[in-house]
């Protein structure tokens, strides 16, 4: 059968742990909708990439 996505450990009913999981799901999906990437905010992922992008670019 299916696993649950979280174990909890409330033994009170499916009702509290769909109250408490639509939180976390809703909380996800804006995180996923609107966390901007490293690119757009003008960061580099690594240290050092910022520089040798630039580097690249006057070339």
């Amino acid at each position: 059968g299916l696993k649950p996505l979280m174990n909890m450990d409330l033994r009170l009913g499916e009702g509290t742990g769909a109250a408490l999981g639509i939180g976390i799901v809703e909380a996800s999906l804006k995180i996923l909708a609107e966390m901007t990437t490293f690119a757009e905010a003008g960061m580099a992922e690594k240290k050092g990439e910022a520089d040798a992008s630039r580097s690249a670019a006057h070339r």
